[in-house]
């Protein structure tokens, strides 16, 4: 995994935000950056550890495609910046709501070396975990020659024989799709059971090899893969591997709120469940990109930010409103007192 420096600005100094942002992949950042862009307090915690690290480019985003991911998430940090977001570099250990007197409840949020941050909403955008399968030399050629998305890397490996590791529901199909970039495609089914039925005479139709029996290795030769080894020492030459990993949610953080990551119903792993706006079951909390939607890619995940960003400006806005009323209403209470209070300091908001 590719180590991504996330520079912590000097001027960071303040604890309480309209919004905390975990997570600075794609999603957090759009988000991010629409949030800065409407005028609101927005801090990033990023844990510098992007699952497309491995990645040479990001592909099938329009006018980017091929960009190295570092390069783009440097660029995207410098836009939030750019207008007054602050992005710095931790790992989340975890969240708790607070009470927060007259401005309604927020979230506490500690950081694994101490340091707490309060908000009042959070946008949660940690992304997932692969979990691939225990062979050797799998883990080392992730992201490069061993894939697992068609839409992400099929152009790269077009017209070369693939190889497709049956890990699980979805190898049958990810073989099928394969196929749409390559005549040569062969699907091991390693431990999982031979296909059968519809699913065979389709790979039969489509003139994809099934190849029987456990994979042991897969063979590199001068940082190429050449091929992958069976449990019996028989190698089948391929130039590309491609996976089905099990997704995994980056969110035990979000536990004490009582959100917990649930089965995707595609069976592909784990995520976080959200309506449509990214907004989940515990009030004040969003969610975007990878932790609740597994297959989205760089694009989708970015617009997805950007989606949930908006919703809970809506969201605070509608809060604001409400408090501005009862301070026009009651101009002395003790609430009025403490908005006044923070309209003349500007504590929270730019511009004000």
């Amino acid at each position: 995994m590719v180590a991504v420096e996330v520079v912590e600005v000097t001027e960071q100094s303040r604890d309480d935000y309209d919004v905390v942002v975990v997570g600075g992949g794609a999603a957090g950042l759009n988000g991010a950056l629409t949030l800065a862009r409407a005028r609101r307090s927005v801090l990033v915690i990023d844990a510098g550890a992007p699952r497309n690290a491995p990645a040479a480019g990001v592909h099938g985003l329009l006018a980017l495609d091929g960009t190295p991911p570092a390069e783009l998430l440097e660029r995207g940090r410098a836009e939030v910046r750019g207008c007054g977001g602050q992005v710095i570099s931790g790992e989340v250990g975890a969240v708790a709501r607070e009470d927060r007197g007259p401005f309604g409840e927020g979230f506490t949020v500690a950081l694994a070396d101490g340091r707490t941050v309060r908000a009042r909403r959070l946008l949660v955008t940690a992304g997932l975990a692969d979990e691939l399968p225990d062979i050797p030399g799998l883990r080392g050629r992730w992201g490069r020659d061993v894939l697992h998305c068609p839409y992400c890397h099929g152009w790269e490996v077009r017209d070369r024989a693939i190889g497709v590791l049956a890990c699980g529901p979805p190898s049958v199909h990810q073989a099928l799709l394969f196929r749409q970039w390559s005549a040569d495609v062969t699907l091991f089914t390693h431990t999982g059971p031979a296909p059968t039925g519809e699913e065979a005479e389709q790979l039969a139709a489509r003139s994809i090899s099934v190849v029987h029996g456990a994979v042991a290795a897969v063979e590199i030769v001068e940082d190429r893969l050449t091929g992958v080894r069976l449990a019996d020492g028989t190698v089948v030459g391929r130039e590309a591997l491609a996976v089905s990993p099990r997704m995994v949610a980056r969110a035990d953080f979000l536990e004490p709120l009582g959100l917990r990551a649930v089965e995707h119903p595609s069976g592909i792993g784990e995520h976080i469940p959200a309506d449509a706006t990214g907004r989940t079951e515990v009030p004040g909390v969003w969610v975007a990109g990878n932790v609740t939607d597994p297959a989205a890619q760089v694009g989708a995940a970015a617009a997805a930010g950007t989606t949930a960003a908006a919703r809970i400006n809506a969201d605070l806005v509608t809060e604001d409103t409400r408090q501005a009323v009862a301070a026009h209403r009651d101009p002395f209470s003790a609430d009025s007192e403490a908005r006044t209070c923070e309209l003349v300091t500007g504590d929270r908001r730019h511009g004000l």
